[in-house]
């Protein structure tokens, strides 16, 4: 899918801002649900959306469930382009540097 089919959301921003703040960082995605307060109904499917157009990518955890105690976690992470493109996006609703237009 080409990025011009993302429609860049408020959601989303949120997420892009977050995630462009430490772009090496793989962010799972209850992490990511906490920082900006989306929930998973909203979160996940933009995810995708951002996935499927080749601004993050995603992998799972390479953990043993048995030994962590918990399930393995799906992490995401900005890819390069993803990194231009949320860029781009943010800069378009910056007020100042760090301040988005309609707030954090």
């Amino acid at each position: 899918m080409d990025e011009t089919h993302v429609r860049v959301s408020r959601p989303m921003l949120k997420v892009l801002k977050m995630m462009i703040e430490r772009p090496l960082v793989p962010f799972s995605g209850a992490e990511i649900g906490r920082q900006v307060d989306l929930g998973s109904g909203t979160l996940y499917p933009l995810l995708q959306r951002l996935e499927n157009a080749g601004w993050l990518k995603s992998e799972w955890e390479d953990v043993d469930p048995s030994e962590a105690g918990r399930p393995r976690r799906r992490l995401y992470k900005l890819t390069g382009r993803g990194q231009t493109l949320a860029g781009q996006a943010l800069a378009e609703v910056q007020t100042a540097p760090g301040v988005l237009a309609w707030g954090s």
